[in-house]
Parts: C-alpha cells; structure tokens; sequence
C-alpha cells in the first residue's frame, strides 16, 4: 500500500463547480493530498464558548496575585488581603491542584449521569456565582478586611469547581461537534482533487480552540489595568460580563450542539480490569474474558475490545504523566514571574499585565506553525507527530525557565536592593524596584507561548483521539491531574519563591525540563512511529 502524497493543511468547500462530496475509495485516500474537513458552524460555536469561559477565567484570577499578597496601604502595587508572597503562591498553587483534580469528579457526573452538555452548563453556573461573590465583596463599599478574605476564599473554592467541571467536559465537547464520518473526496477552490482527514481535522479544530483561548487570555491587559487606575471590582465585573456571551451560545443553540447522552461510568469495569491485570503481573490481555474463563472459570462483563481500548487510554495516560513538571513551569507565569516583574521597573505598566505578551505571542505563533511549519515539514518528509512536538514543547519550556532565571540574576546585580528588591531603604517603602526594565522578561513568555502551543495543543488533540470513546471525558480530567499535581508541586517547593532562592528554583526547572524531554523522546518516540 502506497503512502499518500504529502499533505497540505487547507480549509475546503465541500461542493464547488458542482462537484460533490462522496466517500473517497481505498485508492484515493492512499493516492490523493490529505486536507482537514471545512468546520460546520456548530463547532465554532463550541469553540466561541470556550474562549468565553477562558476570557473570564483570566480576568478574574490574573489579579489574585496583588489581590492576596498586597495589602491596601501599598502604594506601589494594589491589594487587598496583604498576606504576603508565599501564602499568595500557595493560594494560587492550591487552587489550581484543587480546579484540576475537581474535574475527575465532573468527569465521572458526566459520563455517568448528566452527559457533557448538562455538566458544563452546571460548570457555568458555579462560575457565575464565584464571580458575582468575588465582584461584590471587592467593592469600595466593604471596608472589613475578614469579609473580603472569606469572600475571596468562597469564590476560589466556586471559581475552581466550575473550571474543574469545565477543562472536563470542554475538549471532548468541541471534538464531539465534528461528526466522525469517512474520509471524503473533494475539490478545492484550485480545482484539486484532496481526501479530507479526520487527524487533520482534529489538529485544526485543537489549534484554533488553543488559537481562541489565547485571544480570550488577553482580557487580564484589561483586568490588570481596571485593578490598577479603577480599582478590583472593576477588574472583576469583566467576568460577569463574559457571560452575556456564554448563556446565549449554549442556550439558543442548545438544539444544534451535540448532546451526547451519559453512557454510565466505565470506572468499575476499568478498576476490575487493573485489579485482574495486576494479579497476573500487569498484563492486561490476562483480564480478557476468554483468558479468565480459561485460568479462572470466570465470566466478566466486557469483551476484548474494552480491554484494548483500556490499553490505548493508559497508554495516553503514560504521555500525560510527563506533563508533570511542564505544568510547574507552566504555573510560574500566574505566581512567581509576576512577583519578578515587580522587583524591576515598571515604567506605569502593571506588573501583572506584563504576562499578557505569552498569549499575544500564542495568537502570533499559532496560526504559523499551522499554516507554515506544519506544512513545511509533511512537505520536506519530516515527521513532526505528537510525540515530537510535545519532546520540543518540553525543551522550549527548559528555555524559558533558563531566561527567567537569567533575568532574576539581572534582577540582584542591579540596584537599589540588589538581592533584597522592594525590602531596602532605598526602595522608598516598596514604590522603586531594582533598576533594570520589565520588559526584558518578553524572551521568557515568547518561550513559554512556544510550549503552549507546541504542548497543550498536542496534548487536547492526542488524548481525545486516542481516548476510547466512553473515556474521553475520563481521560481529558486525567490531563488535569496532571496539572493538579504540577500545581501541588508548586507548594512543595513554594519556600523557594523568596529571594535570593527563587533564582535556584528557575535554574532547577530548566534542568528538569531538558532531563523530561530526553527521557520522554527516549520511551515514547515509537508512539508517532505506530501512528503513522
């Protein structure tokens, strides 16, 4: 059998010059340039919604930093609850681990009971009501310093539950919006002849949801700098604002989206397959039925395909383990670069409105990977499957954390404080950083913006596709535990994040990530290969 010609990634119209779509034969799809699908409306409607719920995602945790570590009196950084930088961090960390591992439990109410659409309307809803506390209680009028910090901690508890339910059912969702047809036999607008691919199509759909997303994250320029002239209830009415986008898409097209039904949890059956595995050495053919009625005399309720499909997620779940500290690095944009940013000088700019150049460069680079790169390789014969993109995800985010702990040695060989910044006499209470500007962090979020798009991208399309199809919501809330225990991470070495020894922790990141990349090229590089 023959390999296709080199594939193109173009958008196509499904019926030009009178030329309809049929299903492509064995012969075309192996002969024929392979194209993703053109995208129905429905899927964009999808995508619209998940860019609404990172738009007020953003916005109302991008503040949290200044809001919990900063008190009112600081003139030169906003705040509130003034309860210094390591317990923000922990704050921050805490609640990332608990939004992450909270999606494992919308996860199974999904699967086993309300479906994905019903789970992340209720995901919505508890959004809201975290959003509506954290906007009331930061207005002027609340004077009381404990209704503020029990305000703020009600909503962080709400705001995760919802992002829980949310990064859950959101990925799997939007991929179940694109029927899973046949490859087609089309024309393009230069009269080619193209077979469209369904991988293709998924790659598409993941890097314009990953394009959305980074478009929506630069609400917190906008929530920073309401937080900084106007004040944090104005940061925090941007989020409820979000949801004049939301509650219309998901409500007066409810009859369009996909709504596939709960087909009961797989869990139980899952736990029995590992437990029968596990007996006999952690070899999954040995739970097959016809191996437990031949050793065993027992009859169980699944057959072969289960199994295999069990196979195929934890082999998933093997790639997202390695996502583990990529995610702690990933996480040092919402704590410890902003508390960098404001050791230097700032020039008017917020110092938490600086992190806003990572996804302004994911709205740069996406749509040229995808467009050029991408192309450019499949055209050169270089294979640039999940694996390999995720292995150069790991080693640009080495990067970054090389650059940041480069800039934070620049940081303490300058003046004022030197390795003490914002804490000496010279600092005039806080108000003058070290002398050296702000903006040379942009190497370190231009990096980070790389392993975005080149990591969470491939991850949102690798594990729907190679999720069994009753586990996708399963498998998506195991990519946030991933996160969950990157954000854990994040407290254990959360003593780190003083100075001078924040300078060792970035050092100490940058070297994991290199060990990770080679490691995980090392073991998993045959996974593109089979794929192929």
């Amino acid at each position: 059998m023959k390999a296709p010609k080199s594939t193109t990634l173009v958008e196509v119209d499904a019926m030009l010059a009178g030329y309809e779509r049929r299903d492509a034969t064995e012969d075309e799809i192996n002969e024929l340039p392979h194209v993703a699908d053109s995208i129905s409306f429905i899927v964009w409607i999808a995508l619209v919604v998940s860019g609404a719920e990172r738009f007020l995602f953003y916005a109302a945790t991008t503040p949290w930093q200044n809001y919990a570590q900063y008190d009112r009196e600081n003139t030169s950084i906003p705040g509130a609850l003034g309860l210094g930088e390591a317990m923000a961090s922990n704050i921050s960390s805490a609640f990332y681990a608990f939004t992450f591992l909270m999606s494992v439990a919308f996860a199974v109410l999904s699967d086993a009971w309300l479906g994905r659409y019903i789970t992340l309307c209720l995901s919505f809803c508890l959004d809201f009501c975290g959003c509506l506390i954290l906007f009331v209680t930061s207005l002027p009028a609340i004077t009381d310093g404990s209704i503020k910090l029990i305000g703020f901690i009600l909503a962080v508890i709400l705001i995760g539950l919802g992002t829980g339910g949310v990064k859950a059912t959101i990925t799997p969702f939007i991929g179940d919006q694109y029927p899973n047809v046949s490859p087609q036999l089309l024309i393009t607008k230069k009269g080619e002849r193209v077979v469209t691919d369904r991988t293709l199509t998924m790659q598409y759909i993941y890097n314009v949801f990953y394009w959305f997303t980074s478009i929506a994250t630069l609400s917190l320029i906008a929530s920073t700098y309401l937080e900084k002239k106007v004040g944090y209830w104005a940061a925090y009415l941007m989020p409820l604002c979000a949801f004049a986008v939301v509650v219309p898409l998901l409500t007066v097209w409810h009859k369009a989206l996909v709504k596939l039904p709960p087909q009961g949890s797989v869990i139980p059956q899952f736990a029995k397959v590992i437990w029968f595995s596990a007996r006999d050495r952690f070899r999954l053919d040995a739970a097959k039925p016809s191996y437990q009625a031949e050793k065993y005399h027992r009859e169980v309720d699944w057959d072969d395909l289960f199994v295999s499909e069990i196979k195929r997620g934890l082999s998933a779940c093997k790639v997202m383990a390695c996502f583990i500290p990529y995610h702690l690095c990933n996480n040092q944009s919402v704590n410890n670069l902003i508390t960098q940013a404001g050791e230097m000088r700032l020039d008017g700019v917020p110092n938490d409105a600086i992190k806003a150049i990572n996804p302004v460069f994911c709205v740069i680079l996406g749509p040229l990977l995808q467009r050029f790169l991408y192309p450019g390789l499949r055209k050169a014969g270089i294979r640039f499957g999940p694996i390999a993109r995720m292995t150069w995800a790991f080693i640009t985010m080495s990067g970054s954390m090389a650059f940041a702990a480069g800039v934070q040695k620049l940081i303490y060989s300058r003046g004022p404080c030197y390795e003490k910044p914002l804490t000496c006499e010279a600092s005039d209470g806080g108000r003058i950083g070290n002398d050296i500007s702000v903006w040379v962090q942009i190497p370190i979020f231009f990096f980070l913006g790389l392993a975005e798009i080149l990591g969470f991208t491939t991850l949102a399309e690798y594990s729907y596709s190679e999720a069994p199809t009753n586990m996708r919501t399963l498998v998506q809330s195991l990519v946030q535990v991933s996160s969950g225990i990157g954000s854990a991470l994040g407290m254990a070495v959360s003593p780190l994040s003083k100075d001078p020894k924040v300078l060792y922790l970035y050092t100490a990141l940058a070297a994991t990530m290199v060990v990770v990349a080679s490691g995980f090229w090392v073991v998993f590089h045959r996974y593109d290969r089979n794929r192929n």
